[in-house]
């Protein structure tokens, strides 16, 4: 009786250990949003989200899409530790003489987190996404 009640102490303890002890955190944001896949979601989902808004989609209506679907899906991918290259143009020089206002560049973030949250990003997930993004800001206003 003593034998089973101390291999059913240790049992019990071992679960107790086994369930307090951290999983392995995500090594990047990247793989906590879900890698690859999801990035190309996201990008599928703002080109669409652009695509239906009048006001942005004059930003990007002489865009080579394809290029830009490639190189924005590097973006986010680099952008969120992914494994990735960036190959594109700076921020700066592919927004220089948009002349981007406040207003615009709100609302072209209003459809990033649409995309994201149709992508299944969660809200902390998004706000980590746009933290990523936002010291970029300066290259894209007003140039």
């Amino acid at each position: 009786m003593v034998t089973l009640i101390k291999t059913s102490l240790f049992t019990l303890c071992f679960f107790l250990v086994a369930c307090a002890a951290p999983s392995k955190a995500p090594e990047s944001l990247y793989e906590e949003i879900g890698g690859q896949a999801t990035i190309e979601a996201i990008t599928n989902n703002f080109i669409k989200e652009v695509s239906f808004n009048e006001t942005i989609y004059r930003y990007f209506e002489k865009s080579n899409i394809k290029r830009f679907r490639e190189k924005f899906n590097e973006h986010l991918c680099v952008s969120t530790g992914g494994p990735c290259t960036y190959t594109g143009d700076t921020m700066l020089k592919v927004h220089q003489g948009q002349k981007i206002n406040e207003t615009d560049f709100n609302t072209t973030v209003d459809l990033l987190v649409s995309a994201m949250a149709k992508a299944g990003l969660t809200y902390p997930q998004q706000n980590r996404v746009l933290k990523v993004l936002a010291p970029m800001r300066d290259d894209m206003l007003y140039k």
